[in-house]
């Protein structure tokens, strides 16, 4: 078994249910043994525009045999089947499911199609705070204790709505 930690974020349609059904189909995943789940988050759009994100983060433990490619396949469906709309042109559109898979294991990739760690993830308070309140000790490779970073992120406005049993 390994860890996985993926962000989930919306901002469209009803984004506590999109963040809900999105998690319940993770969890549903063949080779997902377990999920934990953050609490879900009120952040405003960074490098983007519409209403503001709901954002949480889940721990999942999945395994060894799904590949991080895998995964972020299996990711890309579910965004799909909830109905998330990739708009011609326009980077970080609003939209009703976002699911980033921010670390698999200690996969590093650097692919056109897969960047492990995630490249943004030390930047964003809508990533580091909720992954940090799911596992405190978790380690960034080749960057180090995600809690580390928080500091760097302390401007950015982050409310906390739900505990994870409120919402998920």
């Amino acid at each position: 078994m390994k860890t996985a930690y993926i962000a989930l974020g919306a901002n469209l349609g009803n984004p506590k249910e999109s963040l809900r059904k999105a998690a319940e189909k993770i969890k549903d995943l063949d080779g997902v043994a377990s999920v934990e789940a953050s609490g879900l988050y009120s952040t405003a759009p960074i490098d983007s525009s519409g209403p503001d994100y709901l954002n949480a983060v889940l721990k999942a433990e999945i395994s060894d045999e799904i590949s991080a490619e895998s995964l972020l396949d299996r990711l890309l469906d579910i965004e799909n089947q909830l109905g998330r709309v990739r708009p011609a042109g326009i980077h970080n559109a609003p939209r009703v499911i976002d699911c980033d898979l921010l670390l698999c294991g200690k996969e590093e990739s650097s692919t056109p199609k897969l960047v492990l760690p995630h490249p943004r993830m030390t930047e964003r308070a809508f990533v580091l705070v909720p992954l940090v309140e799911v596992d405190s000790s978790v380690e960034i490779p080749g960057k180090g204790k995600a809690v580390e970073f928080l500091d760097s992120v302390k401007d950015q406005s982050i409310i906390k709505l739900f505990e994870a049993r409120d919402w998920l």
